[in-house]
């Protein structure tokens, strides 16, 4: 690699890459809905607009040779429109023009969400059918645009997809603060029995498996059309995880219990009622969060260790100290 772009390069996520690509002597575009003058200061490239603006996109891809699309439009609520415009028109744009500019290799950041099929999921692997059913518009959107990847690659694309879960660690903007303010204001509850175990991938980890398969498609490519999950090294208790999160920063830890058919339930009618009413904020819970939160959901990592010589960078009980300490010199 030479010369990269990432798409929400200015994110969480895409900043550890662009900050590791940077480490390796790799000049960096990036591709994000605000200026980001610290990174224009390490030598960064950086392009305001979005991803839905086929035009800057095609002028992002110039004279590039490797394209992480990390861009997306998280959550799991909002209209399918929104979704549809920016994950997958989005994503057909930044195929388009790798397609057009010659560019070597696309990293497509997607999400365990595609194939997650309203049951238990333990040690899963890459065999496993998209989902058939989804209940938010997130993980619809990621199916479709991971299948648009893979039929690039088909037309001669190199590229692969990498789907990490739960993505945690310092600066996140996303997980950690949610659990904080919910946790604080008490308003969280074990979902199910508790039991559940889930992957958690730290921000280190997921960042370095991309440049890894980046790494790979340029040289041998056998990633190429191929997906891979990752996580840290072992699953998690969920709740326990979170509980000792909790400890860590003298928030009462979580005892109470609701059971999970009534969360379920109880978010079919809190959408129904949301949809109805035109709600743009989010339900207090959905479909979605309950089989999140009572469900396990880990996976194997066998292919990405075998294939791409993965291994985790920081471990998980590291990677909460880094987390603790960023949260405390931030709270200041």
């Amino acid at each position: 690699m030479k010369t990269a772009l990432v798409t929400g390069g200015g994110g969480f996520v895409g900043r550890k890459i662009v900050s590791m690509l940077l480490q390796k002597g790799v000049h960096c575009k990036v591709v994000g809905r605000n200026p980001y003058p610290d990174l224009e200061k390490s030598g960064v490239e950086c392009l305001v607009g979005n991803i839905g603006d086929g035009a800057l996109i095609q002028k992002a891809c110039k004279n590039v040779d490797t394209v992480f699309h990390v861009a997306a439009l998280a959550g799991i609520w909002g209209k399918w429109e929104q979704y549809y415009q920016t994950n997958v028109l989005g994503t057909r744009n930044v195929i388009s023009a790798c397609q057009s500019n010659q560019v070597e290799n696309l990293v497509y950041t997607s999400t365990p969400s595609v194939v997650f099929n309203q049951v238990d999921i333990e040690n899963g692997d890459e065999t496993m059918p998209y989902a058939s059913r989804y209940l938010c518009h997130y993980a619809r959107s990621k199916v479709i645009a991971e299948k648009e990847v893979f039929k690039a690659v088909e037309q001669g694309l190199k590229g692969c997809a990498i789907r990490p879960h739960l993505i945690w660690g310092p600066e996140d903007p996303h997980l950690i603060p949610r659990l904080i303010e919910r946790g604080r204001a008490r308003k969280l509850k074990i979902v199910g029995d508790g039991t559940n175990k889930v992957d958690i991938s730290y921000v280190d980890n997921v960042a370095h498996l991309h440049i890894l398969a980046a790494e790979n498609l340029s040289k041998s490519g056998s990633a190429k059309g191929q997906a891979y999950f990752i996580g840290d090294e072992q699953p998690v208790n969920l709740w326990n995880w979170i509980n000792e999160l909790f400890k860590r920063l003298d928030i009462p830890v979580i005892e109470k219990k609701i059971p999970e058919k009534l969360a379920y339930t109880a978010g079919t009618i809190l959408e129904g009622i949301y949809k109805l009413t035109g709600t743009e904020k989010e339900p207090p819970m959905t479909r979605f969060v309950a089989e999140q939160l009572s469900k396990s959901h880990y996976f194997s990592h066998d292919k990405a260790i075998k294939e791409l010589q993965y291994k985790p960078l920081v471990s998980a009980e590291q990677g909460m100290v880094n987390l603790i300490s960023w949260i405390q010199a931030n709270e200041k």
